[in-house]
């Protein structure tokens, strides 16, 4: 896990399994709306359906990163196929950020791929994807890890934007009146 700088008041907002057609380009009007960048660690297959997202994405300076092509788990997925998987999204998403998805991957993916790309887990993971969680939960939830240098994880993903779209705005403006500013991963 990287050591993100911990003395100033920059937290780092991330959104994975995108870009996603109407929802993507909703978190990018709310994250202009408040100043804040974002890191975008998306989907291969989801970069080859919606090239003008993506390009959207990088166009208002937000980072983007490696997400693998098809969100294979890291440990139920043979290393070879894996390795595949992430190579055919290193075609398509050019950057050296990599979050396996679900966080899961083995010893020996960890290895392999840390030569070609910094790993970047979180330090609190949102859970918007989860119909169940009130919107007061995931915003206590979130509240309570900012901290600088904090990495935040949602998701731009049609099963996250029902909690997404109400949790998003509230925290955007909690993190301005507590003067955090929002940076992409470098």
């Amino acid at each position: 896990m990287e050591n993100f700088e911990k003395r100033d008041k920059k937290i780092h907002l991330t959104f994975d399994d995108g870009p996603t057609p109407g929802i993507t380009s909703r978190v990018l009007t709310l994250l202009s709306e408040y100043d804040a960048k974002a890191t975008f660690f998306c989907l291969g297959k989801n970069v080859e359906n919606n090239p003008e997202l993506f390009q959207s994405i990088k166009e208002q300076g937000h980072a983007i990163g490696n997400h693998s092509y098809s969100h294979l788990n890291g440990w139920k997925t043979p290393r070879k196929q894996y390795f595949e998987d992430v190579k055919k999204a290193e075609q398509i998403i050019v950057s050296k950020l990599y979050r396996p998805p679900y966080g899961k991957i083995s010893l020996m993916q960890w290895i392999k791929l840390r030569k070609s790309f910094r790993l970047i887990l979180w330090t609190c993971l949102s859970c918007d994807y989860d119909p169940k969680k009130a919107t007061e939960a995931v915003l206590k939830k979130i509240k309570k890890a900012s901290h600088a240098g904090a990495v935040i994880v949602f998701h731009d993903s049609e099963k996250a934007w029902p909690v997404l779209q109400k949790v998003l705005p509230l925290y955007l403006e909690y993190l301005k009146s507590n003067n955090f500013s929002c940076q992409p991963i470098v």
